[in-house]
Formats: C-alpha cells, structure tokens, sequence
C-alpha cells in the first residue's frame, strides 16, 4: 500500500471529532465536561462529550462508548446536527449529534473530564472558552424551548 502524504494536501483531510449533546428530556438540561488541558486547542476549558474515533470505529457507536467512558451516561442517538470547523484550527472537523440520556441519575466525570455539570442548553457561553458557530446557538436556543 502506497504511503500518503497527508501534510501535502491544502484541503480536504481534517481530524474528525464526534461530539454529543446530551439532553435530559426531564429537565431539558445538557451535559459538559470540563477538560484536563488539551493539547491541540489550549482554550479549550468546557466541552460537550465525545471525542475523535478511530478509522474501524463506527461514528455512532464511537460516541456512545466515549460518553459513557466520560460521563458515565447511556445515551441514544437521535440525529446529526450539524458539522463544523474551528477558527482557532481549521484541522478539526466536528460532527454534533443530540443524543438524550437513557440513566441521568448515574452521571459523574471520568476520562479526561475534572468536572461535570448539567447546564440550560442556553447557558453554554457562559463555560465555553472557544468559538461557539452561530447555528449551534440557535439549535440549543430551540431545544430550551422543547
């Protein structure tokens, strides 16, 4: 198998991450994690579960698993939101997806989160430390509404 060059290409290779923006259908809150310091977006403080998936995982599934490593929480997906880049890196492509949470009552902070709060889903400037796109506000401003 021929070895790719991946630092020659200018567009269309980024890092993939897969983040969740888990509801509580009960409280209509979501949850975050503040992070341990991140090595690629020092900024970064509070983030949503997820995480970048291997190549043989499933998107999907990668996240169930890495929300339930950093959350302790089960959760079932519902559908994509959106996808974006960063300002602060445009490498990192994020795909959010909404996901409600199936054992509330059993949520704590684990891998690679110090801390983790159920929050209104409008209250996410008040944490976040990066860019946080326009669509994604208006999406949580909506679920507030549900």
């Amino acid at each position: 198998m021929k070895k790719i060059m991946w630092n020659k290409f200018d567009r269309g290779v980024f890092l993939v991450n897969v983040l969740g923006l888990i509801y509580d259908t009960i409280s209509g809150k979501i949850i975050i994690g503040k992070r341990e310091k991140d090595p690629y977006i020092k900024q970064l403080e509070w983030s949503f579960p997820g995480g970048r998936p291997a190549y043989k995982d499933d998107l999907e599934n990668y996240l169930k698993q890495e929300t339930k490593k950093k959350t302790n929480l089960e959760i079932e997906i519902e559908k994509i939101i959106f996808a974006k880049t960063y300002p602060e890196d445009r490498r990192f492509l994020s795909i959010y997806y909404l996901a409600k949470t199936l054992n509330k009552e059993e949520a704590k902070a684990g891998e690679k989160f110090t801390e983790i709060k159920w929050i209104n889903p409008t209250a996410v400037m008040k944490y976040f430390t990066t860019s946080v796109h326009p669509q994604l506000l208006k999406f949580l401003k909506e679920l507030k509404k549900k």
